[in-house]
């Protein structure tokens, strides 16, 4: 049976920015949990959506079609193939639900980038 445990405290501990953490697994999905502040970068993830729910503050997720404004207690799923950009003006916590196959900025390479295998560290 897997542990009873706070996607809020997680992503409260956490002590880097833009670095998500996986904290459970549900079927071919994982449920990670990230700490953000300022932009992360322009990206795309070409075969999977993304669930943001919005744990603690705002965020903005700027797409080419328009940005989408979140407050804490909201969600929204960024479709698959959509090139999208989230943005934190001030710290916020978050909880993320993606496909396993789901790269951290997609085909984009930047210094925030995370591999799986660093967000799947202990928290």
């Amino acid at each position: 049976m897997n542990p009873v445990m706070s996607p809020a405290a997680v992503a409260q501990s956490l002590t880097e920015y833009w670095s998500p953490r996986v904290v459970a697994e549900v079927d071919d999905s994982y449920v990670k949990v990230a700490k953000v502040k300022g932009t992360l970068a322009w990206h795309a993830h070409d075969d999977e959506d993304e669930l943001f729910f919005i744990l603690k503050g705002s965020l903005k997720i700027e797409m080419e079609s328009g940005t989408v404004e979140l407050k804490e207690g909201q969600s929204f799923v960024v479709p698959k193939g959509v090139r999208h950009n989230p943005i934190a003006e001030e710290e916020c916590h978050l909880m993320l639900i993606e496909r396993k196959s789901t790269l951290h900025t997609g085909s984009e390479v930047t210094e925030k980038t995370r591999s799986l295998q660093e967000q799947l560290r202990p928290v």
